[in-house]
């Protein structure tokens, strides 16, 4: 008989078998009684006794995993094997995870005398063979990892008391120094984090189709933990320690930390688990548990403040709670260690989860905390009258779901992602959809990954480490078991869109697993679009990587992707458009290198991210005459003289300008030739493209139709021009036949005719056949250049589109399959070992083999020098944008000197 897992049934449905009736029961849950009806309430537990867990099987209906598998691993990265060295798991292992999907982890490196070294590794999520290991010289083992809300500084900590702040030296995701820390000697910290800076977005799924961002993505009003004057929000941390003490730590804006400690409570006691999250009215909630299921897990509010240059902690005692599990006569003994407590959000400080533990199961519960009404007595209300209409309100946990019997809980991941329901989130939790950031991982140690949903805890998505299928006849009691323990995450972390998920098992090994965006069955592709798009938007408004996200876009979802998101971008008010022009190029130019069809795109994204730093650099460098001018910079005058002017004549536009606003240093106009060099060799490549224009496989094809691009050009054309006036060695070099012909004259009237065709202001029309034809003579009249359109980037994920698991190695880049971007169309310049190699952003040829030291964009792959060779203004103005990101927004690595 088959039995649809969500439909009613007169009466509790059974098995054949008296044990498959016991696996149904306890495997997938308790069946509760809704009037004539029967309805099973899935929980997060073992499989039953007669499911292979193989997706898609079909042999058993009711089974999350035989529904649909909404989870499958992208990549596993695990250690090589040396003779002498070895890096096995910490006891405990930490892992953190950053909003720019950096992976932060720890293992302890023993040699042949038995010594260990406690290391840090820190890598990046689209390369993660490139990792970058930190002797963190901890004495004793690391207990705690932390991101700060930039994803650029991580704290550690560990069982001697001592924390260390790790921060990128120059900017480099692959170099790290660790200036400042505090210490609690002898205290272990069980418990650490940053403090709140008061910044919280909510995300209103149920608002996922409206226009505007703002209704998408609201700010929260919350308190910073501390404000310094002025109510900028004070840098710091806070840690708990094992004797159950609360230290705070403050970064002064001189550099020095300020640090205090205090007792949770008077009367101190073992603090084995501990966790932190943080009000809106800007305190901090402790939650406490001495490990025993035994005794009551504590909660306590921490206020810090500064006072004459001291920092001050008070603490108050909050409602404690018993697991509920542990208070039943049957189970007192059954379940003696509570082995988890977190609080489901940093920010969340009114729901918390636990999990008690014995050597064989666990159960997880979810709590929370509630203002009630006191009751007052009839007597008392006569008494003073005015105590009816006011009643007492107090304080109570109240539990809220918990699980049966599971499997024991190895460890545990919350989403990072802020959801806001306007619902209640219990009814939100019975509806079939589910949306990221609603699911929580539990991990178990038969190798299995659980996902449920973080208040009913009903199960959302199952997988299984265990790739032996099993027979289907085979019963339970036969099956041999494992000679030694299964392998299982020891720790876990969610990507802070909650569509990724990382684990770090018991033999050091490192698996990413992908997480469907609806957090249970596979979703057609209309919605699926509908909560990656959200879920992009989210990503453009907050500045966090999307990397996660791309990992679920299929080849045939990028086109819609991308124009969706164009729309939705369009649809936003002209300030928050300015604000986000850059990232949204970024995020396209992500998208496309997905497909083989759209990867010429990557290339115009890219050039147009660089056009429009070029643009504004340019332009920034242009001061008035007199101070005492209108409004408009100089900058907006040219752009809107040029707009206005429609004559083919450069000579022409520039009598309309005040010259003397465009004079620099001749010095400064010699070191910007390059920027300048690149503007013109573009300029002549999309003219002399202009005939293929059909061609959408060649770069630059998307400029033909840019109204606005081909304005920013024809303005750069003009200050170029000028520039040329004062200092003739600045000017574009080109190759021409005719030793009397004016290129920049030809190139200006060439792009004014194409403009016009397609500026903002008029109707877009078709070049007419005069200009096609003198853009078909470009090549006869001067040497097109070859431009180097696209960044060499060795990433994963334009690779992972087969949904095929790589097996990768630390320490040692693999021979990946070919990818959408490694084509080579019409226009690409081709690159072979031995190549001529470019700075990308200062346009500088570097030779085959570089001498000088170099850093890489971790996503878009390109690459400049690590120092500058220029010491001018105008330079180092133009490398500062570049200090901390790329043109694309990621982060940069230092590359070796013989990097291919």
């Amino acid at each position: 008989m088959q039995i649809d897992p969500e439909a009613g049934a007169e009466s509790p449905p059974s098995r054949e078998s008296p044990e498959a009736e016991r696996g149904r029961l306890v495997g997938l849950g308790r069946w509760r009684r809704r009037g004539r009806v029967w309805v099973r309430a899935r929980t997060a537990a073992a499989r039953p006794a007669w499911c292979t867990g193989r997706p898609g099987a079909g042999d058993c209906p009711q089974c999350v995993t035989c529904a649909g598998g909404t989870m499958d691993l992208a990549y596993v990265c695990e250690w090589e094997r040396w003779p002498k060295i070895t890096h096995c798991p910490s006891v405990p292992l930490a892992c953190a995870w950053s909003c720019r999907n950096l992976i932060a982890f720890t293992t302890d490196l023993r040699n042949d005398d038995q010594d260990l070294t406690r290391i840090i590794h820190i890598l990046d999520t689209e390369h993660p063979w490139d990792v970058h290991s930190i002797n963190s010289e901890h004495s004793e083992a690391i207990t705690c990892l932390e991101w700060d809300q930039s994803g650029s500084r991580l704290l550690s900590a560990d069982a001697d008391g001592q924390i260390k702040c790790w921060s990128m030296a120059d900017h480099l995701a692959n170099s790290w120094e660790s200036p400042v820390g505090s210490l609690v000697e002898g205290d272990p910290i069980v418990a650490l984090s940053w403090l709140h800076n008061g910044v919280k977005l909510a995300l209103h799924v149920e608002k996922s189709g409206a226009s505007s961002f703002g209704e998408k993505f609201s700010r929260v009003k919350f308190s910073p933990s501390l404000t310094l004057f002025g109510g900028k929000p004070m840098e710091g941390w806070i840690a708990v320690t094992v004797s159950g003490l609360v230290t705070v730590s403050l970064l002064k804006p001189s550099g020095q930390v300020l640090t205090s400690t205090e007792s949770l409570c008077r009367l101190r006691g073992r603090v084995a688990l501990a966790d932190i999250a943080f009000t809106g009215g800007g305190n901090i909630v402790v939650a406490a548990a001495d490990g025993s299921s035994a005794s009551p897990v504590q909660f306590y509010k921490v206020c810090v403040s500064v006072v004459s240059e001291k920092c001050h902690i008070d603490t108050e005692i909050l409602p404690s709670l018993f697991m509920r599990c542990t208070t039943g006569l049957n189970r007192k003994d059954k379940l003696p260690a509570i082995t988890h407590l977190r609080f489901l959000a940093r920010d969340m400080s009114e729901q918390v989860l636990l999990c008690a533990s014995c050597q064989t199961s666990s159960i997880v519960e979810c709590w929370s905390l509630r203002k009630e009404g006191l009751p007052v007595n009839n007597i008392f209300q006569q008494m003073s009258p005015g105590v009816g209409d006011k009643q007492p309100m107090i304080l109570k946990w109240r539990i809220l779901s918990a699980t049966n019997d599971l499997d024991r809980v190895s460890a545990v991941a919350l989403p990072k992602l802020p959801i806001s329901l306007t619902n209640t989130d219990l009814k939100v939790a019975s509806d079939t959809q589910f949306y990221p950031g609603l699911g929580l991982a539990l991990a178990f140690h038969d190798g299995s990954v659980h996902i449920v949903h973080r208040l009913s805890l009903q199960t959302m998505a199952v997988f299984y480490s265990s790739a032996a299928p099993r027979s289907v006849d085979e019963p339970a009691i036969k099956r041999p078991r494992g000679t030694g323990p299964a392998v299982h995450f020891k720790a876990m972390q969610l990507s802070w869109t909650s569509l990724a998920l990382v684990g770090i098992d018991n033999h050091g090994k490192l698996s990413m697993l992908r997480i469907s965006p609806s957090m249970g069955p596979t979703l057609e592709v209309g919605l699926a679009l509908r909560h990656l798009l959200f879920l992009l938007e989210y990503c453009m408004v907050t500045g966090y990587d999307w990397w996660d996200i791309l990992l679920h876009v299929q080849p045939g979802m990028v086109q819609s992707l991308v124009e969706r998101l164009h729309e939705e971008y369009t649809r936003q008010n002209a300030a928050l458009q300015q604000v986000l022009s850059t990232r949204i190029l970024a995020m396209k130019a992500s998208l496309c290198k997905l497909s083989p069809c759209t990867v010429t795109r990557v290339c115009d994204y890219h050039a147009k991210l660089f056009l429009i730093a070029v643009s504004s650099t340019l332009k920034s460098l242009l001061r008035p005459h007199f101070l005492n001018t209108p409004d408009k910079s100089p900058g907006d005058r040219l752009t809107e003289i040029c707009a206005k002017i429609t004559d083919v004549d450069i000579d022409k536009v520039m009598i309309n300008l005040k010259t003397e606003e465009f004079v620099l240093d001749m010095n400064t106009l010699q070191a910007l030739q390059q920027l300048l060099q690149w503007v013109g060799d573009f300029v002549l490549y999309l003219l002399a493209s202009l005939p293929n224009q059909g061609s959408p496989l060649r770069p630059g094809h998307s400029f033909l139709r840019d109204g606005t691009s081909l304005g920013m050009l024809r303005e750069l054309m003009v200050v170029i021009r000028i520039w040329g006036l004062l200092k003739p060695s600045c000017l574009p070099v080109y190759t021409a036949t005719s030793d009397t012909q004016d290129s920049m004259s030809l190139l200006f009237r060439l792009l004014t005719k194409l403009w016009i065709c397609c500026r903002d202001e008029g109707p877009p029309s078709e070049p007419d056949e005069a200009l096609v034809d003198e853009c078909c003579l470009l090549p006869s009249q001067l040497l097109i250049p070859n431009l180097d359109w696209l960044p060499v980037s060795d990433g994963l994920v334009s690779r992972l589109q087969p949904r095929q698991p790589l097996r990768l190695h630390f320490g040692r880049a693999p021979a990946l399959p070919s990818s959408a971007t490694t084509l080579q169309l019409d226009g690409l310049v081709s690159r072979v070992p031995g190549q001529p190699k470019i700075d990308h952003l200062r346009r500088l040829h570097l030779g085959a083999y570089p001498t000088e030291e170099c850093k890489a964009c971790s996503r878009c792959g390109c690459v400049t020098m690590l120092k500058s060779p220029n010491k001018t203004t105008a330079v180092k103005q133009w490398e500062q944008r570049w200090i901390k990101n790329c043109l694309c927004g990621g982060l940069w690595r230092r590359m070796p000197l013989s990097y291919p």
